[in-house]
């Protein structure tokens, strides 16, 4: 029986990793709560978030980041309310980067649930190397291994991505993902082929396939992702993308295209807008071509005492009316502010549409920052001592 109670946690646990976050917010992206800019090496910051939908219970996610012997750790504990009335955790998260040598970094990342005890109980394990080969290329492998039921570790993945530059202004990535086969072996079982070309100064072409087998040895595309950036002055940028996938004739086909704009027409505020267009009509069917059914408009604007203010607009078809206008289904509001001796305050609220049509407060989550901003290792230099740059995606220019 206790064998049992563990596999349905392990179950129960594997279900909250492939949906942790909040399906009220699921269609916007996290507003105001990306890492601030690099400086130190430290900080840790606790987020308390309660569905008031539903009345469930209140989690707490406390998160920190520190740097010891050139090693970075970031740790992630998700606790919720226990029998007793305090916060018991339920899921750990542990990743720690790791400088093998000038041209070579190693991360593991564990994720831990409880046992049937309440105990810490690993259940899934996934270790990466990357090393940067000459001329700007890099391979990166990855195994990703689960907990099995008597609690050993099982290989469930292996992944291979090779990414090199065929010219200054190409850049082409292939991943081969193997799992375990009848045999006891890896066989590949998907791949993604990706490239990116800049072809002039400010603007870049894009284009990611999906391949999977098809019986008799070879790849097949089963879905390809293609379109370009435009790049105006780092404010005012345009990203289209179509999406196709084969259809029953077999054929590929255009089945939704996104376009986004980024602006920053009064300084201090950035505007984000998201439109989907897709042949899915919510509640009915199209007459076949693209429609608009879902935009998403992100305004930040920078507050006086140094914080933001970022608004979330989730805009959709009303699947009682697909032939209607898009109407006002979800509002996100993140606020971030400094507080008192160097930390930070936070609080997002959830607004949704209720029954009558008006919005009414679902989610809340409140933020606590302490400590300093962390440092990224960068993974493209040996020297560690500055932090890296995000990467956009994007070939450098020539």
């Amino acid at each position: 029986m206790e064998s049992d109670s563990f596999a349905h946690g392990i179950f129960l646990i594997a279900l909250f990793l492939c949906f942790s976050q909040p399906q009220l917010s699921a269609q916007a992206e996290a507003a105001g709560t990306e890492a601030p800019p690099n400086e130190n090496n430290s900080w840790a910051a606790t987020t308390e978030s309660r569905n008031l939908l539903d009345d469930s219970t209140p989690t707490k996610t406390n998160k920190t980041h520190t740097e010891f012997n050139g090693r970075t750790l970031d740790r992630t504990v998700t606790e919720g309310v226990g029998s007793g009335g305090g916060y018991n955790p339920y899921l750990e998260t542990e990743r720690e980067t790791v400088r093998v040598d000038s041209s070579t970094v190693r991360t593991v990342e564990r994720v831990f649930g409880r046992d049937p005890n309440g105990g810490r109980a690993l259940i899934r394990l996934t270790e990466e190397e990357k090393r940067n080969l000459p001329g700007g290329d890099t391979k990166i492998l990855r195994t990703v291994s689960n907990s099995t039921v008597n609690g050993a570790l099982q290989v469930v993945e292996r992944d291979i991505q090779e990414t090199r530059h065929t010219s200054p202004d190409v850049r082409q990535t292939t991943t081969t993902v193997l799992t375990p086969d009848v045999n006891g072996g890896f066989a590949p079982s998907m791949r993604r082929q990706e490239e990116e070309k800049r072809t002039s100064e400010h603007e870049v072409q894009f284009k990611r396939s999906t391949l999977l087998p098809d019986g008799n040895g070879d790849w097949q595309v089963n879905e390809v992702r293609e379109g370009n950036i435009k790049q105006q002055d780092g404010q005012n940028d345009t990203k289209e993308e179509n999406v196709l996938r084969r259809t029953a004739d077999g054929k590929l086909s255009v089945v939704e295209r996104t376009v986004t704009k980024q602006s920053e027409s009064v300084p201090g505020e950035r505007r984000k807008t998201v439109e989907t267009y897709s042949k899915t009509v919510p509640g009915g069917f199209g007459d076949g071509g693209l429609i608009l059914n879902q935009r998403v408009t992100t305004v930040q604007r920078l507050r006086s005492d140094g914080g933001t203010t970022t608004e979330q607009k989730l805009e959709q078809k009303n699947p009682g009316e697909p032939s209607g206008d898009m109407r006002l289904t979800q509002k996100t509001i993140d606020i971030v502010g400094p507080g008192t001796n160097g930390t930070s305050q936070g609080q997002q609220t959830i607004q949704s549409v209720d029954p009558n049509g008006a919005l009414s407060t679902v989610w809340v989550d409140t933020r606590h920052k302490a400590g300093d901003s962390p440092i990224m290792v960068d993974t493209r230099k040996g020297n560690n001592s500055s932090p890296a740059q995000p990467s956009t995606g994007v070939p450098p220019k020539p």
